[in-house]
């Protein structure tokens, strides 16, 4: 008796520690060693020894809209909150993307290109060095034979200028005199505590990896330029005429868009002071970027949105006559009040938000650059849409892009989805999203849109990258809501933006911080989204009807955990729907078995996945013989 109960207890534990070995994510050894110092923890928890640095900047800058030249100054204050004493000291300037020279994605035609940054001065701690940027990246390490100790500050002072590129990607010029000024400053690149300093070049097709900052920016531009930015304008009263700093400050309170500055108005300078050069002043706190836009011809639309707790500044600048940005102060309003009270139901963390008029398809703090899309309201909706969601991923969250974008663009990709059932109906929305989103992945059988999720989004392009930083891991997401139920799905995501928000969280900090939110351990869940090739692919296998038992077989071809609905025909018209949630395939990721109490003789089964599309949806299907 007693021998059979230790054999018992000892079965049942090795079964435990078996399952519990099973179901351990590989983790990379620089993540481990984190781990191992107390920085990150395997519960989510940022670690008791947790870190990150942080600047404070001090920018200048002066844009010429003639020779198309942006000159600065600058002063950072960059204090090393980490235990390290860091002997080099890297640079990041990402609009060296425009050098003929740079590491680069894709063609690059002439009017892209430019002669890249110039660094006309360089003092750190108030020693002078000699700096040749002609041999700059996008990031250059340097070593500047001074030591930066835990938890001191240094001085960096830097003047330099850069040319504008004529042609608009990211930044550039938008017509011969607005633009969009992205990327502009040099920055301390982050150092963190499982890479050290960030080196990765930038290349145009990944995204980036921002420290949080402090931003004071004075723009200096000629009179009738008006300019829009990352923050908050300090000086409006300095650099607006009379009337249309009225309207502006109306705008703040105000739910319907007021027309601040219009075209004619523009065009005959009753906009700005008019002295020759206007200084506008902006302010923005822990933030990880900033940018702005110039223009003496785009419109400017504003008003507010109110979330309770505050009011949120809303503008837009675009040509006049544009029908879709004609729209965007009430899309903008819709689609933060919308994200603050539902997905992610976090209040939206900043206090303006501006829509420029551009080519990027692009998001930045506060900012976001859209093409303009006349013909197709939808189309253009849904972009806004994904713009804005990245206010909370990357830039609440501190995401790492570059190498990681999953952890930002998945989100914002559920967003989108997400708002859309609001904004169109379900339905269509639905149809919508497997148009634009879905069926480029999942009709494409080549191997590049099968690598992993977990696959670092650096070493990635083309569509590999792009649907798996996008649409699978936006489809991650959504089977993991429709597995938690909405509830759950909530408390568990707010768990890991209550951690991480403001930090930098890894693929495992938002893994385990889900678990822990969840209540439960989802790494059964982890592994078959993110560490497989697996794709979208379901078979009916075999259907039985005894008395009143129906047993219907599936097997998981692709391999993904999605939640997909039975669809039943009976032989007397009567429908029937049995939905299945992922948790269908958590002991079994390739086989899966559905029963049900019934009768009724049945004439046809259809598995329906919804967005989750079907590789080969044609033996999704079972009809009774005639």
């Amino acid at each position: 008796m007693i021998t059979r109960n230790i054999y018992r207890c000892s079965l049942a534990l090795l079964l435990m520690t078996g399952f519990t070995q099973a179901q351990e994510l590989y983790t990379p050894r620089n993540i481990k060693q984190a781990i191992e110092k107390g920085t990150r923890t395997t519960t989510g928890l940022p670690g008791k020894n947790y870190w990150q640095n942080f600047g404070k900047y001090d920018v200048k800058v002066q844009l010429d809209p003639v020779a198309r030249t942006v000159r600065g100054n600058e002063t950072i204050l960059y204090t090393n909150n980490s235990p390290d004493t860091l002997k080099q000291l890297a640079i990041r300037f990402v609009n060296n993307v425009h050098k003929p020279n740079a590491v680069r994605a894709n063609y690059a035609s002439d009017d892209y290109l430019t002669s890249g940054l110039k660094i006309k001065s360089f003092t750190l701690n108030g020693k002078v060095y000699e700096v040749n940027s002609g041999d700059w990246g996008t990031v250059k390490l340097g070593d500047f034979g001074q030591k930066i100790l835990p938890g001191t500050v240094a001085t960096l002072a830097i003047s330099w200028e850069y040319p504008l590129s004529v042609e608009s990607d990211r930044d550039g010029m938008l017509n011969a005199s607005t633009f969009y000024c992205a990327y502009s400053y040099p920055r301390v690149s982050v150092y963190d505590d499982y890479n050290g300093w960030d080196i990765l070049e930038h290349n145009g097709r990944q995204e980036f990896y921002n420290g949080f900052n402090d931003y004071q920016f004075e723009i200096a531009v000629p009179k009738n330029f008006v300019v829009w930015a990352t923050g908050e304008l300090q000086n409006a009263a300095e650099v607006l005429q009379q009337p249309i700093l009225e309207r502006f400050e109306k705008s703040k309170q105000s739910d319907v868009a007021i027309h601040v500055a219009t075209a004619s108005e523009m065009k005959e300078g009753k906009v700005t002071a008019q002295q020759e050069w206007n200084k506008w002043k902006f302010k923005a706190t822990y933030v990880p970027d900033f940018c702005f836009s110039v223009s003496d011809n785009y419109i400017w639309d504003a008003a507010s949105v109110d979330l309770g707790t505050k009011r949120v500044s809303i503008q837009s600048s675009y040509v006049a006559g544009t029908p879709d940005f004609e729209q965007y102060i009430g899309w903008q309003q819709y689609c933060i009040d919308w994200f603050s009270k539902n997905w992610p139901g976090v209040t939206y963390p900043y206090p303006t938000m501006t829509a420029v008029q551009g080519f990027a398809d692009m998001e930045y703090p506060m900012m976001i650059n859209d093409s303009s899309v006349p013909d197709n309201f939808v189309d253009a909706r849904q972009t806004a849409d994904h713009e804005i969601a990245h206010t909370y991923f990357p830039f609440y969250m501190g995401i790492n892009e570059t190498r990681y974008g999953y952890m930002d663009e998945g989100w914002a990709t559920a967003l989108e989805f997400w708002i859309g059932n609001a904004e169109i109906g379900a339905e269509k929305n639905k149809e919508l999203f497997k148009d634009s989103r879905v069926k480029r992945y999942i009709f494409d059988p080549s191997t590049e849109e099968d690598q992993p999720l977990i696959t670092m989004t650096s070493q990635l392009n083309g569509l590999g990258y792009g649907n798996n930083a996008y649409i699978k891991a936006a489809l991650s997401y959504i089977a993991l809501r429709d597995y938690l139920g909405d509830t759950g799905f909530k408390k568990a995501l707010h768990h890991y933006m209550d951690l991480w928000h403001g930090k930098h969280p890894t693929p495992w900090d938002f893994f385990y911080s889900i678990n822990a939110g969840a209540g439960q351990n989802l790494n059964w869940f982890w592994k078959n989204w993110y560490f497989t090739n697996n794709y979208i692919d379901l078979k009916v296998d075999n259907f039985m009807q005894s008395d009143n038992k129906n047993t219907l077989s599936i097997a998981n071809i692709g391999g993904f955990a999605i939640p997909f609905d039975v669809l039943i025909t009976y032989a007397d018209g009567t429908l029937e729907t049995i939905h299945q949630t992922p948790s269908s395939w958590q002991q079994n990721e390739k086989r899966s078995t559905v029963t049900w109490a019934s009768s009724k003789k049945v004439k046809k089964i259809r598995l329906d996945g919804g967005v989750f599309m079907d590789y080969t949806a044609k033996d999704n299907v079972w009809e009774a013989v005639k």
